[in-house]
């Protein structure tokens, strides 16, 4: 697989939570650092994702946002 994002991390999957449509994938990365991320149920049927699977967290972002109160 080629991408022209750069940030790819890969992780292991620890849990994948489904939604009426959408998916909340949570991956681990190491060190303790966790990556949630939120695809429809037909991507994660169709990609055979299940806990325990390898994975690339691909981030393409143009945003990156930070607020406080």
């Amino acid at each position: 697989m080629r991408l022209s994002a750069r940030n790819q991390i890969k992780g292991t999957v620890l849990e994948v939570q489904k939604g009426a449509t959408t998916s909340h994938v949570r991956v681990d990365i190491g060190n303790s650092q966790v990556i949630t991320s939120s695809i429809t149920n037909e991507a994660v049927d169709e990609l055979g994702i299940k806990a325990q699977a390898h994975v690339t967290v691909v981030i393409k972002a143009s945003d990156v946002m930070i607020a406080v109160d």
